[in-house]
């Protein structure tokens, strides 16, 4: 996979499992002050339109607005183009649902750009030019992640910007030695980001978000960094590659509880006390239902088939 599905992918899943991110970044992008919990509703990213199908990264509304968001890892002048199909598509869509008198009303969009220069424009612009002359101008922002320091992403809760982090220092991950002073500094602040998110998600009781915004980290980081083995084995404990670690081990031991308890307690009540016992303990880690089903239903099997070999 290429680095550039790599980065899209990453921002996909976040917006997929956690969508609560998305919030501060609106109220960032474009100076709302929505509400953590305001509820999102989310687009399908192949859309269906008037004009085929577009696909897109996230879509979604809040409230009486919609928006479009895209994260890009470099910018080409060819962006605005994209985009600009992608909004109509959805401007007109939702025209002809309201039904007649028509009106058109784009999206609120922007481009999450992971990679920018000193040339790089703050906004995708396109002029729009009508028959009787009249013109309009079409924009976009372009939002420039690496201009987001550490102490802005905590303080305003851009948590989503955080797998991205360690592109800012890209051109000198893949030499930097790993004993080096400045190998040192980057472990420093690697630790401090692990801890800043600890503070805002697992103090909070939020492990599942932990986990979820740390895996993302180190799967980037771990591409970054594939070229120099000896930094990555520093690198990613600092960012919490060790702490996921014990929760694999919190789960694993917590399903073998679960099964053994069942066990002792007979055939069909075990399998029933078996799965009560999975589900108090790993709700009350985080985890998300479905995941708690399948490890439900693994306990059961495992309990049915120790039973019937001790017949």
């Amino acid at each position: 996979m290429d680095s550039s599905n790599i980065y899209d992918s990453v921002f996909k899943t976040m917006v997929h499992k956690a969508p609560r991110l998305l919030i501060p970044l609106i109220n960032e992008v474009f100076g709302r002050r929505y509400e953590i919990d305001v509820p999102i509703v989310q687009f399908n990213e192949e859309h269906e339109g008037p004009l085929g199908t577009r696909i897109s990264d996230s879509v979604f509304r809040i409230e009486d607005m919609v928006y479009h968001l895209e994260c890009q890892s470099t910018h080409d002048a060819s962006m605005v183009v994209r985009i600009i199909e992608y909004d109509f598509s959805i401007a007109l869509q939702e025209a002809l649902e309201q039904g007649a008198p028509y009106r058109m009303k784009f999206p609120s969009s922007c481009v999450l750009l992971l990679r920018h220069t000193s040339k790089t424009p703050d906004y995708l612009e396109m002029e729009v030019e009508m028959p009787d002359s009249e013109s309009f101008r079409y924009h976009a922002k372009i939002y420039k992640t690496q201009l987001v320091s550490e102490e802005e992403i905590f303080r305003r809760r851009l948590l989503i910007l955080l797998p991205f982090y360690l592109m800012r220092y890209e051109k000198e991950l893949s030499s930097l030695d790993a004993e080096s002073d400045a190998a040192a500094a980057l472990i420093r602040e690697c630790r401090e980001i692990r801890m800043r998110l600890a503070d805002l998600t697992l103090l909070q009781g939020d492990e599942l978000l932990y986990r979820q915004i740390t895996e993302l980290i180190i799967r980037v980081s771990d591409h970054l960094l594939a070229a120099n083995e000896p930094l990555n084995r520093k690198v990613r404990p600092a960012m919490g590659g060790e702490v996921l670690e014990l929760m694999d081990d919190k789960i694993e031991r917590s399903r073998k509880e679960g099964i053994q308890e069942g066990i002792a307690l007979g055939r069909q009540e075990g399998v029933e006390r078996a799965e009560s016992i999975l589900a108090e303990q790993l709700a009350a880690l985080g985890i998300d239902r479905a995941l708690i089903d399948r490890m439900m239903a693994d306990a059961a099997a495992q309990i049915s088939s120790q039973q019937e070999q001790g017949n």
